[in-house]
């Protein structure tokens, strides 16, 4: 008899209470305030019943000063129950689950192994840092931006060697460029004022005092108070360049002068023919066909 009540005590303790033999911690390996989860493995059931779920809001949640608990989950099925408790601790060392009962069922001496986030290997340090991950694009923005100051740097020392030579040539060439533009607007302006019928010989004196000018900014030799005789003087590289003979000079400014001081009338025919050689002088200036005068 007294064997018979022991049999049947074993028995209801099989049932009634569970204990952590063959529990599985996921991860195995837990620290202070990561997220975990024990799974228990129960018997398994005689059919498939729905999940039984408690969470905080649920009576009976259990309670514990150093874990908090997520939610618990009973998985009756007919292959296998397990009960899953989540959870997460803010102490280390091995903690005791306070007791869970679930309807019918009741759980008690379950343990759980909590390491601290400090390596006690290495005299309590903080363990080393995780790889930093490797955005898309770091290695072409890293290599490009090296190249980029490489180049940067390069550029700087030909500057310093042959660059101020070169910018020296550049601007001068664009200066060179630049009073042309606005010496054919010039040009422009008194070809209008003829044809509208200004006055002839203010129209000569403007036309011999700024042609001068420009000449002076384009040979670097002062141009403004030479005679026609004078400009067969002229040697200037930049003319000759560009197929430039110094009579053309000499030849225009002769017949400007005698307009402008032989005391006739002057008729507009010779001051066009005389802004239509200045018009091709430009244009062979600026690299361009001559223009046949109007």
């Amino acid at each position: 008899m007294k064997k018979n009540v022991l049999t049947f005590i074993f028995i209801l303790n099989a049932v009634f209470s569970h204990s952590q033999t063959g529990a599985q911690l996921i991860p195995r390996r837990i620290h202070v305030g990561d997220r975990a989860a024990l799974v228990l493995p129960l018997p398994a059931s005689d059919q498939n019943k729905p999940d039984i779920v408690i969470s905080e809001i649920s009576p009976g949640f259990p309670s514990h000063a150093d874990i908090d608990f997520h939610r618990i989950i009973l998985e009756n099925r007919i292959g296998g129950s397990r009960l899953i408790i989540e959870f997460t601790a803010f102490v280390p060392g091995i903690l005791e689950l306070p007791d869970i009962e679930i309807e019918d069922d009741f759980f008690s001496g379950l343990t759980v192994t909590v390491h601290s986030i400090i390596d006690n290997r290495s005299s309590l340090t903080l363990s080393g840092p995780e790889s930093s991950l490797t955005m898309p694009g770091t290695a072409f923005f890293l290599y490009g931006t090296m190249t980029f100051l490489i180049f940067i740097i390069l550029l700087t020392i030909w500057f310093f060697i042959k660059g101020q030579v070169f910018l020296h040539t550049w601007i001068k060439r664009w200066k060179r460029w630049r009073n042309i533009v606005l010496f054919k607007y010039t040009e422009k302006n008194l070809y209008k004022a003829l044809l509208r019928g200004a006055d002839k010989r203010i129209i000569l004196d403007k036309l011999s005092e700024e042609f001068r000018i420009f000449l002076s900014f384009l040979t670097e030799i002062n141009c403004r108070a030479m005679t026609a005789h004078e400009f067969k003087k002229i040697q200037s590289e930049y003319l000759t360049a560009k197929n430039i003979k110094s009579s053309f000079l000499y030849n225009f400014f002769k017949n400007c002068d005698e307009l402008r001081f032989s005391g006739a009338d002057v008729s507009s025919q010779e001051i066009l023919r005389l802004l239509a050689d200045l018009s091709s002088f430009l244009d062979i200036m600026e690299n361009k066909k001559e223009r046949q005068a109007a």
